[in-house]
C-alpha cells in the first residue's frame, strides 16, 4: 500500500521548465498548473492553481543561473506544497548549486553546500532527487534521504554507438586527479584506457596544465567532467592532450553546463570535436549558439526515479 501520497503531482519552477514537461510526458503526466513570479520589488511569489492535498508532489527546479533567485523559488515552492496539505514533498534539483562550497578551503570559508541543504530540509522537503552531485559527501548534509542518480550511462550508450566498446584507438581522459574515480568507472563501462591531466590551479576558474599521465599518442580521447562552468579547465586539458600528448582528436562530455563568463568563446575556439552536456541546466538565453556543443535528454531517468520513488520500490540501479 503507497501511504504517502494518492498520486504523482509534478510542478515546475523557472529554472528548467522544458526538463519538467519532458519529464511529464514520460509519466504520461500533466505538469502541475502553478505560477512562479516576481512581485514590484523582487520578491517571489508562488501561486498554486490546484489541489495537492494528499498528493506526491515532485518540484523540478535546477538551482542554475540565477542561482539564488531559482533557490528562492524552489524554497518557497516547498513551503507552499507544504502548507497545503501535500502527502510527501521530493526536491527534484537535477543540479546542485553550492555544491563546489562544500568544503572550507581557507581560514573563514563558509561551507555553503550545508547550509543550502538545512534550507531545504527546513523549508519542508521530505527527500531530495539530484544527478551527479559534484561531491557525493554533500549526501550526508542532508538530514532527508537523497537520490544520487548519475548521467554517465547516458554518455556510455552515445559513445559506444559512435566508437563501439573496447575501441583500442579510444582513451578516457580525467581532466584533474580530482575525477579519476569517475573517469576510471567511465572507462570500464567502454573497456578502454584512461588517463589523466595533472595540473596546478593558480587561482578560482583559471588553471595551468602541467603534466599527462598516461599515453595518448595518436588516439580518440574523450574529456569526463561533471561542470563545465567557464570551460577553462576543459578547455586547457583538450590543448594540452592535443599539442604536449599528441591526441588525434579531442571529444568532451560533463553533466552540468553551466557555461557561465567566456565558456561559449572558449569552446567555440578550443580543438575539441564535440562537447555532450545533459539537460540538467538549459542552455544560456543569452550566449549565442554553439555549433559543438550537443545535449542529451535526462528527462528519462528522472522519470524512471519519480515513478520507483511514488511504488517505493529500489532505484538503486539507476545510481550506476
Amino acid at each position: 500500500m503507497i501511504s504517502h501520497g494518492k498520486e504523482i503531482k509534478v510542478f515546475a519552477g523557472n529554472s528548467n521548465p522544458a526538463l519538467a514537461e519532458d519529464i511529464c510526458s514520460e509519466l504520461y503526466k500533466e505538469l502541475g498548473n502553478a505560477t512562479v513570479s516576481q512581485f514590484a520589488d523582487g520578491e517571489c511569489s508562488v501561486s498554486v492553481a490546484e489541489p495537492v492535498r494528499g498528493k506526491d508532489v515532485f518540484i523540478v527546479q535546477s538551482t542554475c543561473n540565477h542561482v539564488n533567485d531559482n533557490l528562492m523559488e524552489l524554497l518557497i515552492m516547498i513551503d507552499a506544497m507544504r502548507r497545503a496539505s501535500a502527502g510527501r514533498v521530493t526536491a527534484v534539483i537535477p543540479y546542485f548549486g553550492y555544491a563546489r562550497q562544500d568544503r572550507k578551503a581557507k581560514s573563514r570559508d563558509p561551507i555553503s553546500a550545508k547550509l543550502v541543504a538545512n534550507l531545504i530540509t527546513a523549508a519542508g522537503a521530505d527527500r531530495v532527487l539530484t544527478m551527479d552531485l559534484h561531491a557525493a559527501q554533500i549526501q550526508g548534509f542532508f538530514d532527508i534521504p537523497v537520490d544520487n542518480l548519475m548521467g554517465a550511462h547516458l554518455f556510455v550508450k552515445h559513445f559506444i554507438k559512435k566508437f563501439g566498446k573496447g575501441n583500442e584507438d579510444v582513451m578516457i581522459v580525467s581532466p584533474d586527479v580530482g575525477s579519476t574515480a569517475r573517469v576510471r568507472a567511465f572507462s570500464m563501462k567502454l573497456g578502454v584506457n584512461m588517463a589523466i591531466v595533472d595540473k596546478r590551479r593558480e587561482r578560482a576558474n583559471q588553471s595551468e596544465v602541467m603534466n599527462i599521465i598516461g599515453n595518448v599518442e595518436g588516439k580518440t580521447c574523450i574529456l569526463l567532467d561533471d561542470i563545465v562552468d567557464t570551460a577553462g579547465s576543459l578547455c586547457g586539458a583538450a590543448k594540452a592532450i592535443k599539442e604536449i600528448g599528441g591526441a588525434k582528436e579531442v571529444y568532451a562530455c560533463a553533466t552540468h553546463g553551466v557555461l557561465s563568463g567566456p565558456a561559449i568563446e572558449r569552446i567555440e575556439e578550443s580543438c575539441i570535436q564535440e562537447l555532450l552536456l545533459l539537460d540538467t541546466i538549459p542552455y544560456p538565453k543569452d550566449k549565442p549558439a554553439c555549433s559543438k556543443i550537443r545535449y542529451i535528454s535526462t528527462a528519462s531517468v528522472f522519470a524512471e526515479a519519480i515513478r520507483r520513488i511514488y511504488e517505493e520500490v529500489s532505484i538503486s540501479n539507476l545510481f550506476d
